[in-house]
């Protein structure tokens, strides 16, 4: 029986992706003054980042708990077994939910067959998860084989990134605000990554060119095989960069594998317009 893969909208993959690729998209929640949307179903990136150039200042809340067990009702009642891969625990609070609603469920349907994988990632960085999660279940992969690439990309995705707005991540308790405030004035950008789940600065670099070089040679650092993986490039409303940075790539390491794309309404809520951010692994898949 066919594995049904479930997957936050955090993953930053386009809501065509979910509907091509049969992914059982579990949105997110973006809240505009009174409002609330749904990431990707009922608020399109492009349209979050155009609320924020007229300033407003969205908010995001994890995944419905009611959704959640209606999806895995619907899992238990089909009998397939099911995966699903919630963005970081450390950010946010869905994966947690996600396994006392699967609890519950499993109370009324004891042979609920689901596998939830804690992402470890965020943006394109849970995208390629989810991309190999995919091509996985299209090769006929068994369950356990699936979950054990999945849980090694989890533990293995580099992410690095940078904000244009240091603001954002200073209302996100991310940096102080005065060290926001002469950022700013210094031109001065932070590089940060994700270890074990969580947001970490790295340093902080004057200057964009200066920036992205630092970060493609972090790249080579850090990553393996760079030629032949899937590297993923988001970007919060600037394509032009992301399209520099993946010549760049390519003209450093020879890569000829690459996914594009905006990043998404929840997580642009906490980085903003212009953020950049690369994703690729940093050991192979066991």
């Amino acid at each position: 029986m066919t594995i049904k893969l479930f997957a936050d909208s955090a993953a930053d993959l386009p809501l065509s992706y979910f509907q091509e690729n049969n992914v059982q998209l579990i949105p997110l929640q973006v809240h505009i003054d009174d409002q609330e949307y749904r990431d990707l179903e009922t608020i399109k990136p492009i349209d979050l980042y155009t609320q924020i150039r007229n300033g407003k200042m969205p908010k995001t809340s994890q995944a419905s708990p009611q959704l959640l067990q209606e999806l895995f009702t619907d899992l238990a009642k089909s009998g397939q077994p099911g995966i699903y891969i919630p963005l970081s625990s450390e950010l946010s609070g869905t994966y947690q939910t996600a396994m006392m609603v699967s609890e519950q469920v499993k109370e009324e349907y004891p042979d609920l067959d689901l596998t939830i994988i804690d992402g470890k990632c965020i943006s394109l960085g849970l995208g390629l998860v989810v991309q190999s999660a995919v091509e996985l279940i299209k090769n006929g992969a068994s369950k356990e084989e699936i979950i054990r690439t999945l849980q090694s990309q989890c533990d293995h995705m580099e992410h690095l990134f940078t904000v244009e707005d240091l603001d954002f991540l200073a209302r996100g308790g991310r940096l102080s605000k005065a060290s926001a405030f002469l950022g700013g004035l210094l031109n001065i950008k932070p590089l940060l990554h994700v270890e074990n789940g969580k947001l970490v600065p790295i340093e902080k670099i004057r200057g964009k060119k200066k920036l992205i070089k630092r970060m493609i040679d972090l790249m080579e650092e850090r990553g393996v095989d760079l030629e032949n993986q899937r590297i993923g490039i988001s970007h919060g409303d600037d394509e032009e960069t992301a399209l520099l940075v993946k010549k760049m790539i390519e003209e450093r390491f020879g890569t000829k594998k690459f996914y594009i794309n905006l990043i998404g309404a929840v997580v642009a809520s906490h980085a903003g317009p212009g953020t950049l951010a690369l994703f690729f692994l940093n050991e192979q898949a066991k």
